[in-house]
């Protein structure tokens, strides 16, 4: 059967791959067109400036979508995308606490501390797409 392209699978199975794939992708956008919110979940006890951190970030999750829309590098995407969620998790972490300390608004300190359980779904979903992968 003729295919357009290295990501023409576009079966059932495979829908949660490219949903993950643009969610990735749009993140990492997201790191260069607003870098500001996430120059502050670098911890500042990181080398060099917080902005290199925000942009590698994106590079990174960029990369990891890219990973995950190429059906013959699906799989090593998907764990890669699990252990980037792992990995930003202790920023998440920061986030909710400086909100917590700086008085943040109740909607934006709730959403903060409502964020890090859903770490563990977005892990479980990109295990699923590493697992379903040819």
């Amino acid at each position: 059967m003729w295919q357009a392209g290295p990501m023409a699978d576009s079966s059932p199975s495979q829908r949660p791959a490219h949903l993950l794939a643009g969610v990735l992708a749009t993140a990492g956008v997201l790191h260069f067109a607003r870098p500001e919110p996430f120059d502050s979940l670098i911890p500042r006890e990181l080398p060099g400036s917080r902005r290199s951190w925000t942009y590698a970030s994106g590079v990174a999750e960029l990369g990891v979508a890219a990973s995950i829309a190429v059906p013959r590098t699906r799989r090593l995407g998907g764990l890669a995308a699990a252990l980037l969620f792992v990995g930003v998790f202790p920023g998440n972490v920061k986030m909710a606490l400086d909100y917590q300390r700086r008085g943040r608004p109740a909607r934006e300190r709730w959403g903060a501390w409502l964020r890090l359980p859903l770490q563990w779904p977005l892990v479980s979903w990109a295990l699923t797409v590493r697992d379903r992968s040819k």
